[in-house]
């Protein structure tokens, strides 16, 4: 039977409405459970996941280093692993990431190894050869006294922090970093900031007064005399130590006397936030929020918020991304939001959790069983001396751990 010509009208408009009813439910549909099925991995299980391959991770590694040294690095180009004595910078990385590890895990494998090396290292709480003690001893005996309150460890810890008050030079108000040479004579770098946290603890603790008053006339110093008013700072200021007189404002690691070099706006980010923690002097705060701001709002800052690893390092967007430096900075946002208003503090979380989920992707993130044992890829120690360029770095691996439990304590609320 033949359709009348209205009839078979309303018949086509009715199916047009329908293909169209059902065209925007299918996309609905499919927007849906897209989304679903593309949705972020929640933080608490990344996490876990992260620390899981921490473990089997160090495991690999700790096989490929001598009884005697520290683990360096891991050149995949050549498949070599780069160790130190310990008296390298980065000593006590390795054993504060095995405790990091360990007090996740509770894996018992892990605390052995960190024992041991802990072992080798404590000798070192007498050295007084750089600025580094901090580095070497705190990040190892500090976080190793946190977890187990073994207080041989704050013995070990007192001391090193005595042995790095030596260093310090009255008529500049600083902590001299390097000892002289042919090229500086009296050189204080923005890494120095992180180092201030053994000797502001130990004093503290019931350690000797003199400690934090050099740690403050060091950050007042820093805090004065190494920064831009954009917020970036210098790597190296050289003094003459007799005259006290800034002879001179350069690059030791950077792009350029004038650039900024990533790590270093790191190293000052973390070291006024934490300054902060145990003064509540606003300077510091501010300092630490204008810092977070030249990183965070830098044109040259990639999406993932892994910086390549200068600011104005030549050939970007061509050049190497320093993980490192993401890492430190996931820390430090992560503390720095405990100290502001609630609104703040989100952005600050958002972004240190953009930063951890860039560092556990496959860019960044090793594959089990691959990368040397270490955990990140993709980091640059000192490019312009052509030393562990696009490499693991153990401090890398540390800070990476440090904000992932900074996560978990202070925003997932898990103890």
């Amino acid at each position: 039977m033949s359709v009348p010509v209205k009839d078979r009208h309303l018949n086509n408009s009715f199916s047009m409405e329908t293909k169209y009813r059902y065209s925007v439910l299918l996309f609905l549909t499919i927007a849906f459970f897209g989304t679903k099925t593309s949705a972020q991995q929640p933080m608490k299980s990344l996490i876990a996941e992260n620390m899981q391959l921490a473990a089997s991770q160090y495991k690999l590694l700790a096989k490929k280093v001598p009884a005697d040294q520290m683990p360096r690095y891991y050149d995949p180009q050549k498949n070599k692993w780069g160790n130190s004595n310990t008296q390298w910078w980065c000593s006590g990385f390795y054993p504060g990431s095995l405790m990091l590890i360990y007090e996740y895990t509770k894996d018992e494998a892990i605390l052995k190894e960190a024992e041991k090396k802990l072992a080798i290292l404590e000798k070192e709480k007498h050295y007084t050869g750089n600025h580094d003690l901090g580095f070497m001893m705190y990040c190892s005996f500090g976080t190793a006294y946190r977890i187990t309150g073994n207080p041989a460890y704050k013995t070990t810890i007192d001391t090193a922090a005595l042995s790095l008050s030596t260093r310090y030079r009255p008529n500049i108000q600083s902590i001299q970093s390097w000892d002289s040479n042919d090229k500086l004579k009296c050189p204080v770098i923005i890494d120095n900031m992180m180092n201030l946290e053994l000797l502001m603890w130990v004093a503290q603790q019931g350690g000797d007064s003199k400690l934090k008053e050099i740690s403050l006339a060091h950050a007042n110093s820093t805090l004065e005399r190494h920064f831009r008013p954009d917020g970036s700072s210098y790597h190296v200021l050289d003094y003459d130590p007799v005259s006290s007189k800034l002879i001179r404002k350069l690059t030791w690691q950077g792009a350029a006397d004038e650039s900024a070099w990533s790590r270093g706006q790191s190293w000052g980010f973390y070291g006024f936030t934490m300054m902060y923690r145990f003064t509540r002097d606003k300077r510091y705060l501010d300092q630490a929020k204008k810092i977070a701001s030249f990183i965070f709002t830098h044109h040259n800052l990639p999406a993932d918020l892994v910086p390549y690893w200068d600011f104005n390092a030549p050939g970007i967007p061509d050049t190497f991304r320093d993980a490192s430096s993401a890492a430190i900075n996931a820390s430090a946002l992560l503390e720095l939001a405990q100290y502001v208003n609630k609104k703040e503090g989100k952005g600050y979380i958002s972004r240190a959790e953009k930063i951890i989920r860039s560092l556990s992707s496959e860019k960044y993130s090793a594959k089990p069983g691959k990368n040397g044992g270490y955990l990140l890829k993709h980091s640059v120690g000192n490019l312009p001396f052509n030393s562990e360029i696009n490499t693991t770095l153990t401090y890398a691996d540390y800070y990476f751990l440090e904000a992932m439990q900074r996560y978990q304590r202070w925003v997932l609320n898990i103890k």
